[in-house]
């Protein structure tokens, strides 16, 4: 049985490999030192100390092994720079029914950022793009309900 591979752009990758890293690096040596110092202070049943230094300890094991499969099931897949089809890390410029325009960018689950324009590739929104074209009208079924987008440009460099 093979492996499902999540798609996921390369700043969204390094950005998980450098927490993952970060982690393993500081955070868990900085965990451990401050278990041995509680436990230090004597009797265990009692040292809220101890038991907050071993609940972050938990955490950080906990998001350590979730990075981990993350980062290992990550298939990086850089951004198209020219074409007129959307795809996975297609940036696109729509423009709505009143003439405002929208930039966004089609991202993993992982990387999502809304409020700059980073939308999930399972997103309703994001849906609906895959696969069209420069000059299409596409309507998607958005949260706050129905909203019609004209495509006005793909696959332009993000600049933030």
């Amino acid at each position: 049985m093979s492996v499902q591979r999540t798609p996921m752009t390369r700043p969204g990758y390094e950005r998980l490999r450098d927490e993952l890293d970060r982690l393993k690096r500081v955070d868990r040596h900085a965990i451990t030192k401050a278990i041995a110092e509680a436990r230090a202070h004597g009797d265990l049943s009692e040292n809220a100390e101890y038991h907050a230094a071993r609940e972050k300890q938990s955490f950080i094991e906990g998001r350590i092994a979730e990075l981990e499969t993350k980062v290992g099931n990550a298939e990086v897949i850089d951004p198209p720079t020219s074409g007129d089809r959307i795809t996975f890390a297609s940036t696109v410029l729509l423009e709505d029914e009143s003439g405002k325009e929208i930039r966004y960018q089609i991202v993993g689950s992982d990387e999502t950022e809304p409020a700059r324009g980073r939308i999930s590739v399972m997103s309703p929104l994001a849906r609906t793009l895959i696969g069209k074209n420069v000059g299409d009208r596409v309507t998607a079924q958005l949260p706050a309900g129905k909203k019609t987008f004209d495509i006005v440009k793909v696959n332009f460099p993000w600049t933030d």
